[in-house]
């Protein structure tokens, strides 16, 4: 259970800190579960120090910290073809690490690696997080995340 947003925030820096080039992460929730201040909390915890928007018009920004961040929005998008369009993969085999918001609307397209961390929203400020990997590969990864949390 997450009690406020600053938890969101430390979650995503805890993340960030373990992660590695090549992952991807998949967040869902609905809007205004924290997804975006997840992916503060994560790009902090990989070394970015500047600013952190959610990338719903744009639809993908590019962090540098240890390692490039790729954190896109597929809120607005309506078809896999649409993400294809985007090169998303290609971003995604760089080597740096890949932060997917609204995911969930094209499962399909993530690789089985993927992580994936849903937020629910319980109230105003509490958020129940689960955090998921399926892959063998994926799991160490998880496993150390959750042994580490909460902080």
């Amino acid at each position: 259970m997450i009690e406020n947003p600053e938890e969101t925030f430390q979650l995503g820096q805890l993340a960030g800190s373990q992660a590695q080039p090549g992952e991807i992460w998949n967040l869902i929730g609905p809007l205004g579960a924290g997804k975006t201040h997840f992916v503060k909390g994560f790009a902090k915890g990989m070394g970015f120090e500047g600013l952190v928007t959610s990338p719903t018009f744009n639809l993908q920004n590019i962090y540098q910290g240890r390692t490039a961040i790729y954190h896109f929005d597929w809120y607005r998008l309506n078809s896999p073809a649409e993400v294809e369009d985007l090169g998303w993969r290609e971003w995604a085999e760089k080597g740096g690490v890949t932060v997917v918001e609204w995911g969930d609307k094209f499962p399909k397209l993530f690789p089985p690696s993927v992580l994936k961390l849903t937020l629910d929203i319980i109230s105003d400020e509490k958020r129940r997080a689960i955090l998921e990997a399926a892959h063998a590969d994926s799991l160490p990864r998880m496993e150390e995340l959750i042994k580490c949390w909460p902080l």
